[in-house]
């Protein structure tokens, strides 16, 4: 197959990785990214013992942290058919979180997915576990469908192929939602009292996001070859993912 065309770097208004860069999701180090996943769990450690507990990045990364630990667990006893392939999508996948991270802490523009949770992440209103979905979302809606692109692009195979690796890192997302759900979910008087929440969580769906994923990274990838209209795709992406980011974000009144 032959190597040409859109190369997916992320939203070109965003913080996100662009042609030449260093940053953990840029498509130009992916022979290092059939590595385990102890670099990225490194990172996510750091992150985890830097940030304050309520930090609204620091209450995603403490959970995603612990399935990536679990993901990387699997990939090193051979828990998958083609671990390198695993690999190199789970890799591709977090170094977006990671280069997001990266691009807010040195007062770049982070991906418009992420943008909302950087700016509301100290604010008073906004519920733990509405960081931890927003984060998921966020990471779902955008990350991982690029991640499935430079997957492909790195691996020299279509997306049909990755496929099963797509539901598998799908499995881990869902518990990750069950973890932050059961870790994050007030308790039944508490959740009464914040009846708003309520409705709001029950507006997104992982599934739904998943599915979209997937769809969205097809259709990147029969867009390769006309770069213009793949980047202008991956722009409506990102920001429309932002939106529902940022509506997972409104601030609640907090009880007494």
């Amino acid at each position: 197959m032959t190597q040409t065309g859109w190369t997916p770097t992320g939203s070109t208004r965003t913080g996100s990785p662009q042609p030449g860069s260093t940053q953990p999701g840029h498509l130009a180090h992916t022979h290092r990214f059939a590595a385990p996943l102890d670099p990225v769990v490194r990172r996510m450690r750091v992150l985890r013992a830097d940030l304050p507990a309520r930090d609204g990045i620091a209450v995603f990364n403490r959970v995603y942290l612990t399935v990536t630990e679990e993901f990387s667990r699997i990939i090193a006893h051979d828990g998958f058919a083609d671990p390198r392939a695993a690999a190199t999508l789970d890799v591709l996948f977090a170094g977006r979180y990671l280069a997001a991270v990266e691009a807010a802490s040195a007062g770049r523009r982070p991906p418009d997915c992420w943008r909302p949770l950087f700016q509301y992440r100290r604010h008073p209103g906004v519920r733990p576990l509405q960081f931890a979905l927003a984060g998921i979302n966020a990471h779902i809606g955008h990350d991982l469908t690029l991640a499935v692109v430079e997957s492909c692009r790195a691996l020299d195979c279509e997306p049909a192929l990755l496929e099963r690796d797509f539901d598998r890192v799908g499995d881990m997302l869902t518990l990750l939602e069950e973890r932050i759900r059961e870790e994050l979910m007030p308790g039944p008087d508490l959740f009464e009292v914040a009846d708003p929440m309520t409705h709001l969580l029950a507006s997104w769906s992982l599934e739904r996001a998943r599915d979209a994923s997937w769809s969205a990274a097809k259709v990147l990838w029969q867009l390769r070859e006309l770069p213009a209209l793949a980047q202008e795709f991956t722009d409506r992406l990102d920001a429309g993912v932002g939106l529902v980011t940022r509506c997972l974000l409104t601030p609640l009144s907090v009880p007494d």
